[in-house]
C-alpha cells in the first residue's frame, strides 16, 4: 500500500485461517472467541479513514472494510466502569486504546483495505483501525481484545508514547 510505512516489533508468527482464533474477553458479560468464518459472517462494514504516524506523516482516503468496533461491543457486551481496551497482536505487540475512541462508529476491525484482502504488512488476516488515533493504536495481525477498568500500557506507552494518542492534540509522548 503506497505511502503507509511498515513497522513492526519482530517477526510474525505464520498462520493458517483455519487455526485463526479471535479472543475477546476481560470485564465483559460474555467472553467470546470467534474463528475466521465466524467472524467473517458478523456484520460487515466499510470505513473511510486516513491514518496517522507519530513520526509526522498521514495518509488519506483509505477505505478499511471490516467488522465495526461497535458491533463486537454489543456481541461482549463491556461491563459498566469500563474505560479501556487492550489489543494484542500474534507477534506480540499490545497497544491501550481508551474505550470511548474505541467505541467510536467508525472503528473497525479490518480485514480488507482499498477493496483488496490486507496485505501481510499492514496487519494480515486482521487490523484494528482507529482512525482518531495515531496509527500505534490500530494494531496489526489482531488476535484478542481486552476490555478493562484499569489503564496497562502497551508496547509504545511503556516506551514512553502517550497513553491516548490523538493526533489533533499531538499526543504523542
Amino acid at each position: 500500500m503506497e505511502g503507509l510505512i511498515v513497522y513492526d516489533i519482530g517477526p510474525v508468527p505464520p498462520l493458517e485461517l483455519a487455526e485463526f482464533r479471535l479472543r475477546i474477553d476481560g470485564d465483559v458479560e460474555r467472553p467470546v472467541e470467534l474463528t475466521w468464518e465466524e467472524f467473517l459472517r458478523l456484520p460487515q462494514a466499510e470505513v473511510l479513514a486516513d491514518l496517522h504516524c507519530v513520526t509526522r506523516w498521514s495518509v488519506a482516503g483509505l477505505r478499511f472494510e471490516g467488522v465495526l468496533a461497535r458491533t463486537i461491543i454489543g456481541l461482549c457486551r463491556p461491563r459498566k466502569g469500563v474505560e479501556w481496551v487492550i489489543a494484542y497482536g500474534r507477534e506480540g505487540y499490545t497497544t491501550n486504546v481508551p474505550y470511548g475512541y474505541f467505541a467510536r462508529k467508525d472503528t473497525v476491525l479490518a480485514h480488507r483495505l482499498n477493496g483488496e484482502p490486507l496485505p501481510p504488512e499492514h496487519g494480515w488476516p486482521l487490523r484494528l483501525v482507529v482512525p482518531s488515533l495515531y496509527a500505534w493504536k490500530s494494531a496489526k495481525y489482531l488476535v484478542r481484545l481486552e476490555f478493562t477498568r484499569e489503564k496497562r500500557r502497551g508496547y509504545w506507552e511503556e516506551r514512553g508514547y502517550h497513553d491516548v494518542g490523538d493526533p489533533w492534540r499531538e499526543e504523542r509522548r
